[in-house]
């Protein structure tokens, strides 16, 4: 019996591990005495701050050989699941309602995305230039930096689930070798920032081609040993691809995602039938099959990272109570949607440092939706509120 109790007891503990209890704290305004619907929105709020705080727990993982960092991995968790919801607290105070919730907090199997999943994110697809372009000589594959951004853009773009905009020719990072390292440390990613700000869009994916070098270099050469050790297979002719994908948020430049994707595959392309990275005779070879089902997994890898992302679009313009957003129609958005208003601020003594974004518990309604833009009005003048150009609107 008493092993029994114990693996009982374990199994409680083992469960018990996976939850955390959050507190959260939700605000609304009450509009015409309709307390109701101020203290649903207060919950919603309050939910949102506990989900936030649970989500934000950033994991990471280095390997390291001989010194020097071999894989990096970077992990957001962004998925979670609130049981056991009770309100705590609740205080009015004239117009303004304040609640307090608790929840046990653990991360579904599945991501639940809330409204923002039916909406179609925008994202620009940087180059990914090469650490070692001497490597791309064989088969001349030099290419590989434009072509595979551009493969990657008609992958995400065949998924229908984002909005793909192509900026293939820009570099965000200036050491290769250490990329993103160097861009973490010194805090100051503004190159994402202002490729998000040019393009528009809210995600950046960027990327650094590692290693496309062959394994045995002397397998390759010209003379008739060669060749003939060639043709019967008695030469190692396997070649690597290794490729670091990364994900930033365009509106802060902070890193969200990180993987590294590496395959090993034979070079089997004979004399002048690969020409180029994403050409015909390269997708015949064993190598640019491994390396196409690789691309696959680099587009399954953006799709789930971004899928419990939250919606976030700028406001281009506040005049009264009405305010006009960057994102319209082909964002998925619809008149009669509602988004939250954020305030977007910095501190003049942390000129580089990630912009803040404080709640102005206020939303919009929209009323009329274009393709690349929309507007909608809002409960009250947004000077009062101080909502401006550049503020945000989110959908969770």
């Amino acid at each position: 019996m008493k092993p029994l109790i114990l693996v009982i007891a374990a199994l409680m503990l083992a469960a018990n591990a996976q939850a955390v209890v959050l507190e959260g704290i939700g605000h609304a305004t009450i509009y015409n005495d309709d307390l109701e619907s101020a203290r649903q929105e207060a919950r919603k709020a309050a939910l949102r701050d506990v989900s936030l705080q649970y989500e934000t727990r950033i994991s990471s993982r280095d390997t390291m050989e001989n010194g020097v960092v071999t894989e990096s991995r970077l992990q957001v968790a962004s998925s979670s699941r609130a049981t056991s919801v009770k309100v705590v607290d609740e205080y009015r105070s004239g117009n303004l309602l304040r609640l307090t919730v608790r929840a046990d907090m653990s991360e579904s199997g599945s991501c639940s995305a809330g409204e923002a999943g039916s909406l179609r994110k925008r994202v620009a697809v940087t180059g990914f230039p090469m650490v070692y372009p001497d490597q791309a000589r064989i088969g001349r594959i030099d290419d590989a930096g434009e072509i595979l951004p551009q493969l990657l853009q008609a992958e995400l773009r065949s998924t229908g689930n984002l909005q793909v905009f192509g900026a293939t020719t820009q570099r965000l990072f200036s050491d290769l070798l250490n990329a993103p390292t160097q861009q973490k440390f010194n805090n100051r990613l503004t190159n994402v920032i202002q490729v998000a700000r040019e393009l528009g869009v809210q995600f950046v994916v960027a990327g650094v081609i590692r290693d496309v070098g062959v394994s045995d270099p002397d397998a390759w050469g010209s003379s008739v040993i060669d060749r003939l050790q060639r043709g019967i297979g008695a030469a190692n002719q396997n070649r690597r691809f290794v490729a670091d994908l990364m994900i930033y948020d365009g509106f802060s430049g902070s890193p969200i995602y990180q993987e590294r994707f590496q395959t090993e595959a034979q070079w089997d392309a004979g004399p002048g039938s690969s020409d180029g990275f994403g050409s015909a005779g390269f997708q015949e070879t064993r190598y640019g099959q491994a390396v196409g089902g690789l691309m696959k997994d680099m587009t399954s890898a953006v799709n789930d990272a971004l899928a419990c992302q939250p919606f976030i679009t700028r406001v281009t313009r506040v005049e009264g109570d009405k305010v006009t957003l960057a994102s319209g129609a082909t964002a998925g958005l619809r008149p009669g949607d509602e988004l939250k208003l954020y305030r977007s601020g910095s501190f003049f003594d942390s000129p580089g440092a990630t912009p803040e974004l404080q709640d102005s518990r206020t939303t919009m309604t929209l009323n009329n939706v274009h393709p690349d833009f929309s507007n909608g009005h809002i409960p009250v003048s947004g000077g009062q509120i101080n909502i401006q150009r550049d503020d945000v609107a989110i959908v969770w």
